[in-house]
């Protein structure tokens, strides 16, 4: 049988729901309300691909490390599935929070994903409880709320697939990836209070045209310089970001939803560790001193073949 991934790998668009859920401790329809949840998934992705084939919508689930234990899913667990640890720098922090499961859900036409979380929902409300609820949309030519292009370095092609989705290294877990979010605030005060060209330094490239500055030029605490990775022997790393924008006005909340898909948390882990401790330590990214993350959490997301088994 091949093996069939959950949607880690579509393009960001227009619209897009986020939530995070809490399992109930000692829920007694517990077992049975996930294996219809899965079912429910499968299902909703046939559905709205069946009946509004244009509109490239989806639903990615993701599982975090407590509800894997409580569901009693197989062992062992993937290789990097654990409960994020906090990584403390001398200012900034990624914090951790706890999430049970994660659910994704994208679409061109909000009315879908709209109805698709109302389904989630009511299964889910017996045993558990949304702690984060985001929907995000597609701001100008997919720019963040701090308005620069976010996403530029997302791979493409044969290497979307690659830095996705686990291969031979866990072949339990092979086309599963691993899931990593933070809610970001933004300080746009701040922000808005700095020139165009002081923006431009933060996040290492030009504002208006997308264009990366040159290595000569490029401050070294810039987000570009820090956020790309190596690996031990110069080659490239890559994640799939799906970040998108949301805000309230009227409450003056205005955030990025970063959103992480990757074939190792490593990878992951290492980013975020140039991000807030710095390389060399100190050396943090400037993007933290306007965005503050409130939320980190990890999850594993199974495969589409993994969710039909876990139906039964």
């Amino acid at each position: 049988m091949s093996i069939e991934s959950q949607n880690v790998t579509d393009y960001p668009n227009s619209n897009t729901i986020f939530m995070v859920w809490k399992l109930h401790e000692n829920a007694s329809q517990l077992k049975d309300v996930f294996q219809r949840l899965c079912a429910l998934m499968l299902n909703l992705n046939n559905s709205a691909f069946n009946r509004f084939p244009d509109s490239r919508a989806s639903g990615v689930m993701g599982i975090g490390y407590e509800a894997w234990k409580k569901l009693e899913l197989p062992t062992p667990m993937p290789k990097e599935l654990a409960c994020f640890e906090e990584i403390r720098g001398d200012k900034h922090t990624a914090v951790s929070t706890p999430g049970d499961l994660h659910f994704h859900l994208r679409a061109d036409n909000q009315s879908l994903i709209f109805d698709m979380s109302i389904e989630i929902s009511k299964l889910l409300n017996p045993v558990a409880e949304s702690i984060l609820e985001i929907h995000g949309f597609k701001y100008w030519d997919a720019r963040s709320i701090l308005g620069f292009v976010d996403g530029t370095e997302n791979p493409h092609g044969e290497d979307r697939e690659y830095f996705a989705k686990i291969g031979e290294e866990d072949l339990q877990y092979k086309g599963g990836s691993y899931l990593f979010v933070q809610k970001y605030l933004h300080n746009m005060a701040a922000w808005k209070s700095l020139s165009t060209e002081d923006q431009e330094k933060v996040i290492g490239r030009s504002k208006e045209n997308d264009i990366e500055m040159s290595d000569e030029v490029k401050p070294a605490n810039s987000h570009i310089a820090l956020a790309n990775i190596e690996g031990e022997n110069g080659e490239e790393l890559k994640i799939i970001r799906d970040n998108m924008p949301f805000g309230n006005p009227s409450t003056n909340e205005f955030g990025t939803y970063f959103i992480a898909y990757a074939s190792t948390f490593t990878t992951i882990n290492k980013m975020l560790t140039n991000m807030f401790v710095g390389n060399p330590p100190g050396n943090y990214d400037r993007i933290l001193d306007f965005s503050t993350a409130k939320t980190g959490t990890l999850f594993f997301v199974p495969t589409r073949n993994m969710l039909d088994d876990f139906a039964g």
